[in-house]
């Protein structure tokens, strides 16, 4: 596998490729941990016996350097401590074992796939928590609808922190039933499916002929909204996807681990407090009650609303929107992140009437709120043949119309970064007397990125013209000095002006 520094630090591979047990058998290396760590080996007499021994496997591909994965490792551990015996979790080191991550297609760090049956069924796109990877895999290792043969068990299935979706059939040689399990198959992943043949079942609940209900979890039950959805339409995998992903969530669900990446793919607001529906349950209410009250007036307008544990969620409301333990104290935080990457939080106080909530709202949708920008503080001192840009400044340094500027987003702990810093200041010092090139760098995770730059991984590259700040074009050259220098020969608005050599600085 490739490791040049023309590779991002974290790149994940769209590709979900299928390949056979024969790419398993691997050495299998058993250190004081309940993962178990595969490296590349070419003997047939070799098996994953742990592996192969069960129908699921989670695989962990990864690189020791990686940021990402180092951050991800404690996570892992916890989740194969969780799951042994139900389902192996599994990781290769990239950078020792290249032949088994080229075989799986994996182009970047961390990458997780599924393996069924010994061939790759999917690649994981769970959450990245111990809880939540033990939540996604459980599900995943059970059936994919789980048959219910009273009301008894249906009263147990639906009695749950999650939506659940119950199909109900008229007989086991029902058409709609292989529909409704075919589709459950292609869902399992995101959402508790189970079924009945037997139509007496979901009588308390209205059912008189073959329908898919939908069942809120009770504890989010609310005055605002049905606790129970009704689909009768035909049922197909597109049909009842379409169904479930218009009313899962409801108008205000419990934003957690397990859901956010589902719930942050559409504009958000979340209301951060001391959410928790085991200990407190009236309490936890008490503010949603609030949110929603205001959220019927929104419904139409492309919103999604949220609550959230402000404990579980503390290190991202200090790193995305600068908020300590605390500010707020015991009243709700309001932030809204929308799908383009702006962000704006509510500095008024959330009054338990709703009108402060109900304000900051109008002034959403009509443009009137300044998104919030995470930023470092400008250096005291910028003269230095690579300008370090911040949040804060990118409009001034980066956005100047007067000027061509190359910019670099890093990650401190990136080790592509580390290798490109000596060639890109050289870069910095060869360009440092033409008034018309500014050669800079960002630190991607300390500030935020302006959203028309697609930054994916580290180091990313974009060169902005002067005059074209709107159009900013991804840099996907060479990393030597010589391949920088013959871009922006091509690309500049005015004729380079090199320095030749280090004396004649």
């Amino acid at each position: 596998m490739k490791t040049s520094t023309d590779a991002a630090c974290v790149r994940f591979s769209p590709n979900v490729l299928k390949w056979s047990v024969a790419l398993l058998w691997l050495g299998v290396v058993h250190a004081h941990s309940d993962v178990l760590e595969l490296r590349d080996a070419h003997s047939d007499v070799l098996e994953l016996r742990d592996a192969r021994s069960h129908d699921l496997v989670l695989v962990l591909f990864y690189a020791p350097w990686c940021g990402h994965c180092r951050r991800l490792e404690p996570e892992y551990e916890r989740a194969a401590t969780s799951l042994k015996g139900t389902v192996p979790l599994v990781k290769v080191d990239c950078t020792a074992n290249s032949e088994t991550c080229e075989q799986f297609g994996v182009s970047g760090y961390p990458t997780l796939k599924i393996l069924r049956n010994g061939e790759e069924a999917s690649s994981y796109d769970g959450p990245r928590t111990a809880d939540g990877i033990v939540s996604y895999m459980k599900k995943q290792a059970g059936p994919s609808s789980l048959p219910l043969q009273s009301e008894a068990e249906l009263d147990s299935f639906i009695n749950s922190f999650e939506a659940s979706i119950v199909g109900f059939f008229s007989g086991a040689e029902s058409l709609q039933l292989g529909e409704f399990l075919k589709a459950a198959g292609a869902l399992r992943d995101r959402y508790r499916l189970a079924h009945t043949t037997d139509l007496r079942t979901g009588l308390k609940h209205g059912v008189d002929e073959e329908c898919v209900l939908l069942f809120r979890p009770p504890h989010l039950n609310s005055r605002f909204e049905e606790s129970v959805l009704k689909f009768s339409d035909p049922v197909s995998t597109s049909s009842l996807l379409a169904f479930i992903g218009a009313n899962i969530f409801g108008l205000c669900p419990h934003l957690n681990a397990g859901n956010r990446y589902s719930l942050q793919t559409t504009d958000l607001l979340t209301a951060y407090y001391d959410v928790d529906y085991v200990r407190n349950p009236k309490g936890t209410n008490y503010w949603r009650n609030r949110v929603m009250k205001v959220a019927t007036l929104f419904q139409s307008a492309g919103l999604r609303f949220a609550v959230a544990n402000r404990e579980e969620f503390q290190d991202e409301l200090e790193e995305e929107f600068g908020f300590g333990l605390s500010d707020g104290g015991e009243l709700p935080i309001i932030t809204i992140r929308s799908t383009a990457g702006h962000k704006y939080t509510m500095q008024e106080e959330f009054t338990s009437d709703g009108t402060s909530l109900e304000t900051f709202l109008r002034n959403y949708f009509a443009g009137r709120l300044k998104p919030y920008i995470k930023s470092e503080a400008a250096p005291e001192s910028n003269d230095g043949p690579v300008k370090v840009v911040v949040a804060d400044t990118f409009e001034e340094i980066v956005n100047d119309p007067e000027k061509d500027v190359l910019v670099e987003f890093y990650a401190p702990w990136c080790g592509h970064c580390k290798h490109l810093e000596p060639k890109y200041t050289e870069l910095g010092e060869k360009l440092s007397g033409d008034p018309n090139m500014v050669i800079a760098k960002m630190d991607g995770t300390a500030n935020d990125i302006p959203p028309y730059y697609d930054v994916q991984g580290f180091p990313t590259i974009y060169f902005a013209p002067a005059g074209q700040k709107d159009q900013p074009r991804r840099y996907e050259g060479g990393r030597e000095v010589n391949d920088f220098v013959t871009y922006l020969k091509k690309e500049a608005s005015h004729p380079l002006i090199l320095r030749t050599s280090r004396e004649d600085l």
